[in-house]
Formats: structure tokens, C-alpha cells, sequence
């Protein structure tokens, strides 16, 4: 039996994956490294601090409860759209990309909203170094989310959109998910393990 050389690399290449998904994986590990780093700081601030969180520390545990369910909510909305790119439908693609992206920017909208009724600042005390470094960096994925949100909604508005933009759509989805997931280890560390 004689196998061309064409099948052969076409077999061989099926079978890696693509350039995409491997750039994004290692981009994600290395904010994986980051936000180890930021949680490392703030659980070797508390273990040297007597009182943690120092006193007059007042913070909105059921609001940052009701903005952490609407974070995940949003990965569920996410990973529905990715499944419309997959079936080709553009129009319901960007029907839960545009759910998700409110349910985003709620968020960051409490997020801002928790922060500006704080009566600590990030040079108060190592406390709030931690707390407005780690929310704040997280906040900042967030609205990195958002832009590339935009900026794929409108590739699905302006052009022909489908199964072959699927890799692009998994990739967000992937950033989407990490940060949703990133999110839940804060908000059980800041809000809950105190």
C-alpha cells in the first residue's frame, strides 16, 4: 500500500494542536504565575500581621457575593456562546457574547462601586495594598475580557461569522473562564478566609 506524502502531513498535522490554542495556554500559565505571586504576597502579608484584616476593615460580603454569581453566570453565558459558533449561528454567538459582556460590566461596576465606599485606601495599612492590588489587577482582566468581547462581536457583525471563527471564540472563552476562576479564589480569600 502506498500512502502519499500529502496524507502523511496532513495526518501528522492533524493531530497537533493549533498555534492558537498553544499560545493561549501558555499565556494563561504565565497569569496563572502572576496571580500566584499577588496571592502568595497577601497570604505571607497576613501571616506576619497579628490582627488580619486590621481594624475598621469593613467589606460588602453579600454584594461582592451577588457580583461573584453574576461573574459566573457569565461563563455559563460564554461557553453557550461558543456553542452557537459551533453550530455557525452568528446571531445567537453574539446574542450571549452581548449577555456576557453586561454581566461583565456589572461586575466591574460593583467592583468600582465596593471600592469607592471602602474607607481604606492601598497605602493605609498592608491590608489594603493587598486587597486594591489583587482586586484591582483582577478588575483590569476583566475590562481586558470586555475589549476582546468588542472586538469579537464586532468581527461577528461585520463579516461573515462561523464554525471556522470557532478557535478565536474558544480562546475567549478560555481568558473568560480563567478569570471567572481567578475571581472565585479571590472572593473566598478576601471575603471569607480573613
Amino acid at each position: 500500500m502506498v500512502t502519499s506524502t500529502a496524507a502523511l502531513t496532513a495526518a501528522k498535522t492533524s493531530r497537533r494542536p493549533e498555534l492558537l490554542t498553544v499560545g493561549t495556554v501558555v499565556w494563561l500559565a504565565s497569569e496563572l504565575m502572576f496571580f500566584s505571586g499577588l496571592f502568595a504576597a497577601y497570604f505571607t502579608l497576613r501571616a506576619q500581621s497579628p490582627v488580619w484584616p486590621p481594624p475598621g476593615v469593613e467589606l460588602d460580603t453579600v454584594a461582592a457575593t451577588l457580583a461573584t454569581i453574576l461573574l459566573v453566570a457569565s461563563s455559563g453565558t460564554m461557553q453557550l456562546g461558543v456553542k452557537a459558533v459551533a453550530r455557525g449561528d452568528r446571531t445567537a454567538y453574539m446574542r450571549w457574547l452581548a449577555v456576557t459582556f453586561v454581566l461583565g460590566a456589572v461586575f466591574v461596576l460593583a467592583q468600582a462601586r465596593d471600592w469607592a465606599r471602602l474607607h481604606f485606601s492601598i497605602g493605609s495599612h498592608a491590608y489594603g495594598s493587598a486587597f486594591y492590588l489583587m482586586t484591582g489587577f483582577h478588575g483590569l482582566h476583566v475590562i481586558g475580557g470586555l475589549l476582546a468581547m468588542m472586538v469579537m462581536g464586532g468581527r461577528a457583525a461585520s463579516r461573515r461569522f462561523g464554525a471556522d471563527d470557532l478557535p478565536s471564540a474558544e480562546m475567549l472563552s478560555y481568558y473568560w473562564h480563567f478569570v471567572d476562576i481567578v475571581w472565585i479564589g479571590l472572593w473566598a480569600t478576601i471575603f471569607f478566609i480573613r
